[in-house]
């Protein structure tokens, strides 16, 4: 049943405490580092070109997240998946603002091209990753509804192998299993920065310590919606939201996870 296979994912998260390299952007640092914590993760959030051969040896997974992209990071971030690679550990891609400009697909066009084991965005992200239409990223926000974006991710499966997830209202997991929905979350996580990028962080936990890799992206994007969900019950504004789905995260009990996820395959 896919609840007990998600949970036994949280669990191993919680006990094996990968270790996850983080080359993520500047507004989202603090965020990141603390949700993998939280979850029983241990994050590096490290990105200097010297140290990073040495740094994905060390560690289990890598997260690439181009939010606040530059020449170094970039090139920090094309080495790391390189290494990644060649060592056949897993990395996560995060498009952030794909679309927005020629300098931004670019690099992420050679950061495809390395073959990342899962991808995720907003739809707008997704969209402009596989080049699906012609509509621009209104900054870091989508523009468009997740499912708008499901032909776009299987092409983009189809192009790179990687599994890749769509965030929004519902969330979307496309691989070459069935598509998996996951109907959780509240509209207020939205005015929270950085959960999204929070929720890339904790599938490489994920798929750090998970050989399906469908099932890890899920575990993780079931894990923060529902932390959200729950959170919001004692939360008066985003501020207070971000606190509690940190208390969550690290509180959530195996019946709350089951008795609230709404999946379906």
């Amino acid at each position: 049943m896919m609840k007990e296979k998600l949970w036994k994912h949280i669990s191993a998260v919680r006990t094996q405490s990968p270790l996850v390299q983080n080359i993520t952007n500047y507004v989202v640092m603090n965020n990141t580092a603390n949700a993998l914590l939280a979850v029983g993760a241990s994050p590096i959030m490290a990105h200097a070109l010297r140290e990073i051969d040495e740094m994905v040896a060390l560690c289990n997974a890598l997260v690439v997240n181009i939010g606040t992209l530059d020449h170094a990071w970039s090139d920090a971030m094309l080495q790391a998946a390189r290494r990644a690679r060649a060592l056949k550990k897993p990395w996560i891609l995060d498009p952030v603002g794909a679309g927005a400009t020629s300098y931004r697909d670019q690099v992420l066009s050679r950061l495809i091209a390395l073959r990342p084991t899962a991808i995720r965005g907003n739809a707008s992200e997704i969209l402009a990753l596989a080049n699906a239409n012609q509509s621009r990223t209104k900054g870091v926000d989508s523009t468009a509804q997740s499912s708008e974006a499901l032909d776009a991710a299987k092409a983009l499966h189809k192009l790179t192998g990687a599994v890749v997830g769509i965030s929004g209202e519902t969330d979307f997991i496309v691989s070459d299993q069935p598509v998996i929905q996951i109907h959780n979350g509240t509209p207020l996580m939205t005015r929270v920065t950085g959960l999204g990028c929070s929720a890339t962080a904790l599938i490489g936990a994920f798929l750090a310590v998970t050989e399906n890799s469908a099932e890890a992206v899920a575990a993780a994007t079931a894990l923060l919606s529902i932390a959200g969900e729950l959170a919001e019950k004692n939360s008066n504004g985003p501020g207070s939201l971000q606190m509690n789905l940190l208390d969550k995260l690290y509180n959530l009990t195996e019946d709350e996870f089951k008795n609230t996820l709404r999946i379906e395959a």
